[in-house]
C-alpha cells in the first residue's frame, strides 16, 4: 500500500477521498450561500490554517439537520464556531446549540461571528473540556457533533450514543484522516490518534443500536442514526 504523510501546504502527500476537481465543482453550485460572515470565517481560518469543516460539509450539516428536525444539538469541540453556525441556522428560532470549547478566544470570535449572522442567541457556549461540559448536561439530542482531538474519539462515541434520541444522529468529522485509515504506513501527526480514529469508526459501524455511513466529502464524516 501507498505511504502517507501529514499533509502540509508544500507537501501535500495524502489521499485525497473525493478528487479536488470535483469538490472545486460543487462548491461551484453552492457559490451563492455566501456571505461576509461566512467568507470572514474561512479567511481567519486560512490565515491560520485552523482546521474547520469548510462550506462543502457545512452545508451538509445543516441539511441533514434540517432533515431530522433537529431541535437540540451538542458540539463536542466548537472552534471559533464555524460548524455551529451551520447547525444554528437548522434548528431555528426554537432550537439551541449547546458549544464546547478549552480556548475562551475562540469563544470570543464565535460571539462576534454568531451575533453577526443572526445566531447568538440559538448558541450556548461554554469553555472548558467537552466531556465535563457534557456530563453536566441533561436529557437527550437530536445531534451530537464530535470534531475534538482524534484521540478522544472512541471516548467521545461512548458518551454521546447514550444520549441521542431514537432517530437521532451522531455526528464525527475527519474520520478518513486524510486516509490514514486505510493504508498500512503513514505519519500521524499525533502518535496514537489514526489508531484512535480507526477504533472509533469500527465501533460505530459494529453497534447495532446504529445504522452508519461516511460521506468522504473533504476528510470524511461519519453519520450514525440511532435505530
Amino acid at each position: 500500500m501507498t505511504e502517507i504523510k501529514s499533509p502540509t501546504q508544500n507537501n501535500p502527500t495524502f489521499l485525497h477521498p473525493v478528487d479536488p476537481a470535483i469538490e472545486e465543482y460543487m462548491l461551484r453550485l453552492v457559490a451563492n450561500m455566501s456571505n461576509p460572515v461566512l467568507e470572514s470565517m474561512e479567511q481567519l481560518a486560512r490565515e491560520r490554517n485552523f482546521p474547520i469543516v469548510g462550506r462543502l460539509v457545512g452545508i451538509f450539516l445543516e441539511t441533514i439537520a434540517k432533515t431530522v428536525a433537529a431541535k437540540h444539538v451538542f458540539e463536542f469541540g466548537s472552534g471559533f464556531g464555524y460548524s455551529a453556525y451551520w447547525f444554528a441556522r437548522a434548528v431555528g428560532t426554537e432550537g439551541q446549540v449547546i458549544c464546547s470549547d478549552s480556548d475562551g478566544e475562540n469563544r470570543n470570535k464565535a460571539e462576534k461571528y454568531l451575533k453577526e449572522s443572526g445566531l447568538w442567541d440559538r448558541v450556548e457556549f461554554h469553555q472548558g473540556n467537552a466531556q465535563e461540559i457534557f456530563s453536566q448536561t441533561k436529557g437527550q439530542f437530536d445531534i451530537c457533533y464530535n470534531d475534538v482531538d482524534k484521540g478522544d474519539y472512541p471516548e467521545i462515541w461512548q458518551l454521546a450514543r447514550k444520549r441521542i434520541r431514537p432517530g437521532g444522529l451522531y455526528i464525527a468529522d475527519n474520520v478518513l484522516w486524510h486516509g490514514r485509515v486505510a493504508v498500512d504506513k503513514f505519519t500521524d501527526i499525533v502518535p496514537g490518534w489514526t489508531e484512535a480514529i480507526k477504533e472509533h469508526n469500527h465501533m460505530i459501524f459494529n453497534d447495532p443500536d446504529f445504522d452508519a455511513f461516511i460521506n468522504p466529502i473533504r476528510d470524511g464524516v461519519i453519520v450514525a442514526r440511532r435505530k
